[in-house]
């Protein structure tokens, strides 16, 4: 997988928030053996110089994010403060406009991310299915798009599937990652069966009861998905289709 021209083997990105100890989380990621894990500003604020050294032990890359941001400002402003603290140009941009959905704010969204863009970051935007936002956010100079799948930490999954197979089948170059409210492996697998490249989590794993054997599952969820995709999947018919041959049969 190729993201801002830098190839990544896991399609499994994954957060750093809510486990129940330091070594839960280490753990976990070392279990999912992914690639990419995401990091608030406001954590590494809390948690200070320990925490991300603690991160640094699992040698994957960082990608923070701008959430609990409200406007432009906000967002911009933490966007340079991360680049400062984790010394990376990505980061993933949220600009939250819904404090009950935390569905983020299409127009502020635009505006951030061309602002950000323009200052040399390279922007993972977190967005709605809409496509006439994905192709504002394209022009304002992301290379990589992330719709959600449901409100963040809802576990609903992928609420609406015809939507997102709209936004994918439009932007079939872009990268195109499923962001907030997977809940479980399967909704993962969904995801990448229908062509998405990869996934961000962290209360599904965070919260499970066994945080690392969760890691695990939705790692080998998402590489079942990929390879299913690629594979070819079977067309849903309406009548049942014998996968036996008929001729052959006794004769009464």
């Amino acid at each position: 997988m190729q993201v801002y021209g830098t190839t990544l083997q896991s399609r499994l990105f994954l957060g750093t928030a809510g486990y129940p100890s330091p070594e839960a989380l280490l753990q976990a990621i070392q279990s999912a053996n992914v690639d990419v894990i995401t990091v608030s500003l406001r954590r590494e604020g809390s948690g200070g110089q320990g925490f991300r050294e603690l991160l640094q032990q699992v040698k994957c890359r960082f990608l923070p994010n701008t959430a609990g941001c409200y406007s432009v400002k906000e967002a911009v402003t933490t966007a340079h403060m991360a680049r400062e603290v984790f010394n990376t140009s990505w980061i993933k941009l949220e600009v939250i406009g819904h404090p009950d959905t935390l569905q983020p704010n299409p127009f502020a969204l635009v505006e951030a991310a061309k602002i950000l863009s323009q200052d040399g970051f390279q922007v993972f935007p977190y967005t709605t299915d809409d496509l006439i936002v994905a192709e504002k956010l394209l022009e304002a100079g992301c290379d990589v798009l992330m719709p959600w799948g449901a409100p963040i930490g809802s576990g609903q999954g992928l609420c609406h599937i015809e939507a997102l197979q709209r936004m994918r089948h439009y932007f079939p170059q872009t990268p195109l990652i499923i962001d907030a409210g997977i809940g479980a492996p399967s909704h993962a697998a969904l995801a990448l069966e229908m062509g998405f490249d990869a996934v961000l989590l962290n209360t599904a794993v965070a919260q499970a009861q066994d945080p690392v054997a969760m890691a695990q599952a939705f790692a080998l969820a998402v590489q079942a998905g990929h390879g299913a995709y690629h594979a070819g999947l079977m067309p849903k018919r309406d009548l049942a289709q014998a996968s036996t041959p008929l001729f052959g049969l006794a004769e009464f």
